[in-house]
């Protein structure tokens, strides 16, 4: 690949994200962002399938091929998902789908 002003702008910007993201008190409130809007993304999927009925069975498979593909990518052996930021990131976000579909259905009754 050439490196173009492009191509170096988005690295430069990259690196600095990275270097960034290392200290600890970051890392922490980009794992609660994700916690939060994955409890966000749970209780909006509850409330569009919920008013549209047919789609319940869609996004309730939907949600759980993704739970199983991100448990899948975190817990496997020779992945560094479990060090790198967008591993823990996506698991968080995975955990908060989860927790905001179960507060919903407590919610409701079911």
């Amino acid at each position: 690949m050439q490196n173009t002003r492009l191509n170096t702008l988005v690295s430069g910007l990259g690196q600095q994200l990275k270097q960034e993201l290392r200290n600890p008190w970051r890392r922490i409130s980009v794992l609660v962002i994700a916690l939060l809007f994955g409890i966000y993304i749970g209780i909006s999927f509850a409330a569009i399938a919920g008013q549209l009925a047919y789609l319940d069975i869609t996004v309730a498979a939907l949600v759980l091929l993704f739970t199983e593909v991100v448990n899948w990518i975190f817990h496997r052996n020779r992945g560094n998902a479990r060090k790198a930021l967008w591993g823990e990131a996506l698991n968080t976000f995975k955990l908060g789908l989860t927790y905001g579909l179960f507060v919903i259905a407590f919610m409701l009754g079911s």
